[in-house]
């Protein structure tokens, strides 16, 4: 299985800290942000990794992960986004690197505090299709939310007003060298992005849909509120540590 970083966009919302830098940069207590989500793959026992990156400080990455020997890895391979076109656009760019393997995929912002060993494990099992992690939150109306049919997902809502779960989908996806041919047939939102729900709920119309409860505290680190609950949980806890 591989492994893909998504650390694009200008993280407009952590300005003025992001004019000087990009987020995923940003320090977590005392590591990079970007630390966390490739020390959850590694631990997974993902070695081939993609970071699609993007912004002004795309080079800064090379100089802080280089060719990713400090984490026993022979090599990162990396991509430029240019803008902000969306989490499935930013996905697209890795096709090169797929090579009809599945895919393990990991927004640069999150941080979790266990593993997803066992998630990696039963989807290198499972014969085709896609893989969400999910989480019960407090305010599920800022995520994608899922909605249940039993224990069945048959929607993701984006960002509802009045979400029908608890649960939010974490930004950790699993998907089949079929994703990049979903990509292509999605239309920009709003927004103008393309958006991976509308990714993830075409895998549920084909029933190709599995989920599974992500174990222990998980935090995206993409607002000013969220980034320093991130660094308290990381300093009071841990993170997922090699």
């Amino acid at each position: 299985m591989k492994g893909v970083i998504l650390a694009g966009g200008l993280g407009s919302r952590l300005s003025p800290l992001t004019k000087v830098t990009n987020k995923h940069l940003l320090p977590i207590y005392n590591k990079p942000m970007i630390y966390y989500p490739l020390e959850a793959l590694i631990k997974a026992g993902i070695r081939d990794i993609l970071i699609v990156t993007g912004g002004n400080s795309a080079g800064d990455f090379l100089k802080l992960l280089g060719n990713g020997k400090e984490f026993g890895l022979k090599h990162l391979n990396y991509t430029y986004q240019h803008g902000e076109g969306g989490i499935a656009e930013a996905l697209s760019l890795a096709e090169f690197l797929c090579d009809n393997d599945k895919l393990c995929v990991i927004l640069g912002d999150n941080i979790i505090e266990k593993n997803i060993i066992k998630a990696v494990k039963d989807f290198e099992t499972q014969p085709r299709g896609a893989k969400i992690m999910v989480k019960e939150v407090p305010d599920p109306e800022r995520f994608g939310v899922p909605i249940f049919k039993g224990k069945r997902i048959v929607k993701i809502q984006e960002k509802p007003k009045r979400p029908k779960s608890p649960y939010a989908v974490t930004g950790i996806y699993m998907y089949d060298s079929t994703v990049f041919d979903i990509i292509r047939t999605l239309k920009p939102s709003g927004r103008g992005e393309l958006e991976i729900t509308d990714v993830n709920n075409a895998y549920i119309k084909r029933g190709e849909m599995t989920w599974e409860g992500l174990e222990g505290w998980w935090t995206d680190a993409g607002t000013f509120e969220s980034l320093l609950l991130a660094n308290q949980l990381v300093a009071k806890t841990g993170a997922n540590n090699l």
